[in-house]
Parts: structure tokens; sequence; C-alpha cells
């Protein structure tokens, strides 16, 4: 038996289909007792998630964070009973009465599957599309690290139960186009064909050759009845014995399969079946109408058949690993200690008064960082260049070579933010990603994601601001700063320069409870001298906020910039010294950070004794906070322009003389 081959067994008949039955009994009851989920797709697809649990998917419920298992992503996480059910079926930590407790306050059975929430999920779903784009990143993940490590230490599959809505959303065709693009052979989807969605028919909206599309992709593709488990038996052996391209089987099947009257209606997809049809339901089927969450023992034998078996194999593994010269540094890749990296990259600097934009200082830290960090894995939708993602010392992954760190992912902003949550949730990689400020709303729900799961992707964003000019209001993401530090988990970083921007980049490796997005400018910004006694950007950084220039005398007004806008607040507050003013600037890269600091530790950094007056390029309604009901902004509340980035400035009030102006009317309010 090959290290990717799972143990199989040859029971009756009789009991398989009791045990699919039994599973489709406990997401009709769940549902029931909740007065709320989604029990057709659990009734639809049992057949066909029965075969692939039972022969094919390599997992150990003992050691459901196995590095080794096989990933099961139910990308239709609407259907998350049919997860439970088989999570709790086949022997995971998942109890009975928890799926008693479906969709309840404080339960282990959310309404849809949750990373770290519930065992043996492996990616939170739910927005349709996420999943089975995040199943790429999965595959890539095991794929790179088999072509690094060898098959004796890394040999799993990644398995996904795809819906209609699923591949309707563009998300996953992009997705999909990449992983035909890099032949991804162990990426196996099983499509939930039902022609079903909330409204009704497909039909309705839907008319494509689905298969042919994935055809053209690269996919293999392969067509079955999805409640013939023979026919779903042999497709599955199919896809997984075809490792040169990933693979789609399309299960056509009846939504809310063996329910009398409601068998192929969309009113099974989103609603309880009602008491009386359960009962039906239950009859037609030849379980006992009067029993709920009714689980017989020869059920439970059946579904833990092989456990066993999978127990030995990871066994098995965990002893190569052991023997294996690679062994130490797999388990190194696969736990990296961040804080050991962090202390041992050489980070770059830069003489003050020198000029360089922030994603150009970005690049010169991800060239650090790539030195310390083997798993760093970065890329761009199409805009490696401007952004400076690449990795210099590396190629680019391709088919032939998955070794290179930097990735091609076109234009591609959502895929490519799902995609890094699958190499994060996979383990082995820390993935960071590139785009234009603007096109964050491309991707946004991967970026959503990445914080709910608390995933640690970086997100590399440059031209952040105005200040790209002539490109104009398309490009000019006003809005974006405020939308990103309204994400919880997630960090929203803007540096003022390579200190500040090293710092940054520090932050992120060491915010391993979730992303980090990095702001940076297109436009050279000067490097910064900080006093004496000031504090480090590293310390002020990893505040969120600090005093970077300290008033020359009483204090009286207080400058809150961020990146670009620091340069400027100086500039002002030389103005503004000079006639007498004292002022303090304070650079505020990080809201999150600085929210979280002791109460002393903001007063003392934003005094209330002192006018406030914030700056940054961007619309200016949460720094309210901040500059207090006294206080002012000077922002952007409406869309930029397209002009050179001097000419915006002044016509939009980013000039020193400007600020300094606004600055002494608040102190004669």
């Amino acid at each position: 038996m090959s290290h990717s081959e799972t143990p199989a067994s040859q029971p009756t008949t009789a009991i398989d289909e009791r045990s699919v039955c039994t599973l489709r009994a406990l997401a009709m009851d769940a549902v029931e007792a909740a007065n709320s989920g989604h029990p057709g797709l659990p009734m639809g697809m049992a057949d066909a998630a029965f075969v692939l649990w039972m022969e094919q998917l390599k997992m150990d419920p003992t050691a459901p964070e196995w590095p080794d298992r096989d990933r099961f992503v139910l990308s239709a996480g609407h259907g998350s009973m049919l997860l439970y059910g088989l999570l709790h079926l086949t022997g995971y930590d998942l109890r009975l009465d928890d799926l008693k407790a479906f969709r309840q306050w404080g339960s282990r059975t959310p309404g849809h599957p949750e990373f770290g929430h519930t065992v043996g999920v492996e990616c939170t779903t739910g927005p349709l599309g996420q999943g089975i784009s995040m199943a790429v990143g999965m595959a890539l993940g095991e794929a790179r690290l088999r072509t690094e490590y060898g098959q004796e230490l890394v040999d799993h599959h990644t398995w996904v139960l795809a819906g209609d809505g699923c591949l309707m959303e563009g998300i996953s065709n992009e997705a999909a186009s990449l992983a035909g693009l890099w032949k991804l052979g162990r990426l196996n989807v099983m499509w939930d064909d039902n022609h079903i969605t909330i409204d009704g028919d497909t039909a309705l909206s839907f008319s494509e050759d689905v298969c042919a599309r994935f055809a053209a992709l690269g996919w293999g593709v392969q067509r079955v009845d999805g409640h013939d488990r023979a026919a779903v038996s042999e497709a599955l052996k199919a896809a997984r014995a075809d490792e040169s391209r990933p693979s789609l089987i399309a299960c056509r099947t009846q939504i809310g399969r063996c329910s009398p009257n409601l068998e192929g209606s969309n009113a099974t997809h989103g609603s309880p079946l009602g008491a009386a049809e359960v009962a039906a339901t239950k009859t037609a089927m030849g379980l006992d109408p009067t029993q709920f969450f009714d689980v017989q023992q020869d059920v439970y034998a059946r579904y833990r058949l092989r456990n066993g078996a999978l127990a030995a194999q990871r066994a098995a593994w965990e002893q190569r690993v052991a023997a294996h010269p690679r062994g130490p540094a797999l388990r190194t890749r696969l736990s990296p200690d961040l804080e050991r990296v962090v202390g041992a990259i050489t980070w770059p600097t830069q003489a003050a008064g020198t000029g360089l934009a922030t994603r150009k200082g970005s690049n010169k830290v991800i060239q650090a960082i790539g030195q310390a960090l083997p798993g760093l894995l970065g890329g761009s939708a199409d805009l490696e260049g401007s952004n400076g993602t690449r990795i210099a010392d590396s190629g680019h992954l391709s088919a032939e070579d998955l070794t290179p760190r930097n990735i091609h992912y076109g234009v591609r902003e959502h895929a490519m933010a799902a995609i890094a949550n699958g190499l994060a949730v996979h383990g082995g990689h820390t993935p960071f990603v590139g785009t234009f400020l603007v096109f964050h709303d491309y991707m946004r729900p991967a970026v959503r994601m990445s914080a709910l799961m608390r995933q640690q992707v970086v997100y590399v964003y440059t031209h952040d601001s105005i200040f790209l000019g002539e490109d104009g209001p398309t490009h000019q993401p006003v809005e974006t700063l405020q939308a990103l530090r309204g994400v919880p988990n997630l960090l929203t970083l803007r540096p003022c320069d390579l200190a500040e921007t090293a710092a940054a980049w520090r932050v992120a490796l060491l915010h391993s409870e979730g992303p980090s997005a990095l702001c940076l400018t297109r436009q050279n910004l000067p490097e910064l001298s900080r006093d004496g006694d000031a504090m480090s950007a590293w310390e002020g950084v990893s505040r969120g906020g600090y005093i970077l220039r300290e008033a020359g005398g009483a204090l009286k007004l207080v400058l809150i910039a961020t990146g670009s806008e620091v340069p400027l607040a100086l500039a002002a507050r030389d103005l503004l010294e000079g006639r007498g003013v004292g002022t303090r600037v304070v650079s505020m890269p990080c809201c999150e950070l600085f929210d979280v600091q002791e109460r002393e530790y903001r007063r003392k950094v934003l005094p209330a004794g002192a006018a406030k007056l914030s700056i940054e390029a961007g619309v200016t309604r949460d720094w309210a906070r901040y500059v207090g009901i006294d206080g002012a902004s000077i922002g952007i509340d409406t869309f930029g322009a397209s002009a050179p980035a001097h000419v915006l400035a002044e016509k939009l009030g980013f000039t020193p003389e400007h600020v300094a102006a606004r600055a002494q009317e608040l102190l004669v309010q």
C-alpha cells in the first residue's frame, strides 16, 4: 500500500444503506430541532459523501490536526449538518448532544462550518465560492511541500464538496483557472449537481455547461449519478489516480433525497421539512419515525470500521518523520518559531532625509524576511513590479516547478486572497499577496475570511492614496483605509518611512492571530529622524501610535497623522513652532494596536488638554474618536481627481500652510 492509499473494507450493502439514511436523518432532526437550517444538501449528497469518507478520505479522528491528513472542504457550507454528521459518526470529538444543539448559542455546531470552532472543520465556509477557492491554496500547499520534502513525508489529497452556488460565484472560476494552470492533480471536487438554488431551478439564471468550462480550464471531468454509490466509488478512484490535473466529479443528485413530497424541490434548500415530512421520510427510508437523533451501534461500527487502520497509518507517518533526515525541518516548517525568525532578520535601514517609497521599502524588507523564513511565499495580481512583492532570489512558481516562492496570480484579486487563506490554514507557508489598495474591494470577502479564521495572511496594498495622481478617482482609495479598519481581527498598518515599514512587517509576522494589511505609498517619502529620547519605530508601531516629535515648548496642539501625511505633519509643526505654538506630532500607523494599549499610555500620547488635528488622505469620519468634538480632521470626504500629485495636494489642502492654518483655527475657537 502506498502512503496515499487509504484502507478500505467490504461491508454489506444493507448496512451501507442504513448508514446513509441515518446521516440524512441526523440532518433532518437537527434542522427540525433548530427550526432553521438546510436539510436538502445533506440529504442529496449523503450517498456520495459516504463513499468519499468510507473509501478515500485519509484522516484520524483521534488526531484531527495530523499534518498529512487529507483535507475535506465543505464549500457549500450551508449543508453543514452533512459535515457535522460525518464528524460525529466517524468518531471525532463531536457528540450527539452537539448535533442536538445545532445553530444554538455556544454550540459547537454553528449554522455554517467555522475553522477553529468545530473539530475537523478545515476552513470556514458559507460565503459561496470561498471554500473551493481556499482548497486550491490547500492543494498548492501540499504540492509545494511534497516537492520540497518528498512523498515519504507529505502525501495527501484535498477533497471538496461544492454546490451550484459555489460554481456560479466568479471567485471559483478564478481559482479553478489557476488550479488547472498549476496542474494540481491532488485537488478533487465533487459537485452537487442538483439543479436547484434558493429561488428554484438553476435554469432560472444558469445555463452554461459547467463540465465543458472546467475541461477548458485544464481539469479532468467525470459525470456520475450521485446516488449510485458504486459509480461514485469508481469516479473517486479515477480522480485519485489522475495526478496530472485537478478533477471535477459532477454528481447528479436530487436535493432532499428520500423525502416523499419534497425531493427535488427548492423548498428543502433552506427550511425545515416539517414534522410530518420528516416522519414520512424516515418511514420511506426504513427508519423509525418516532425516534430522533437515533444512531444504532452497527451504524457507528460501520462509520468507524477504518479508524484502526487509519490510526496505524498516522502512527507510521509519525515514525517516518521521526526517522527521516528532513523530518525535523518539516516540523519546523509546519510550526515556525516566528519570534526566533524575527530576531534573526537583518532589518534594512535608510539614512535620514533620503527618499524612498514605502512600497519599495517593503520590498527591501521582504528580501530580508525571505532569507530567514523559508515558508514565506508571495505573489501579486499582475502588479508585481508596482507592488514590490517579488522575492528576488527566487523564480516564479509553475506547473513544471512548484518550488519557487513567487506566484503570478494574474488579474484575479479575489481568488488570490482566498488561495492565500488556503495556504495559511494548510500550514507550512506564510503567504503574502499584493495589489493596489483600491482593488481591496475585489477581494474583500476573502480578506474578511482571513480575519474570521484568524489566519496569518499579509496583504500588501500599494498606491494607497490620492497621491498616485493622474490615474484619477477610480484608482484613489479614499474610503478604503477606514473600511479595512472596520474588520475585526485585521491589523491595518500605514507606515510613514522605511523604519516604520520594517516595523509593520515585524508586527505582521508576530501577529499570528489574524491577517495584516500594509498600506504603502507609490511616491517617495523622506526617511525620518527620531530624537534620541523618542520611542523607536519598532516600539511605536507595535503600540499603534506614538510621539514622533515632541512640542518645543508648552504643549498646545497635537497633530495625528499616518503614512505619507506624517512628513506633512512634521512640516506643519515647524511652521507652528515658529509661531510659538507648542506642537506634538503623533504617528498613528495602526489604530487597532493603539486602541488596545493601556489607558495611561493613550492619555499620554493624546492628552486631554491639547487641541487635536488628524491628517490622512482619506475619509475623516472615524477620526473623531481621537480628535474629540473640539478637534478637527483634514482628509478627503469626496472622491479624488485626475491631476499631478502636487496639484492634488494643493487643491485638497494637504500642504504645510493649510495644515498650520487649520490648526491655529482650533486654538482660537
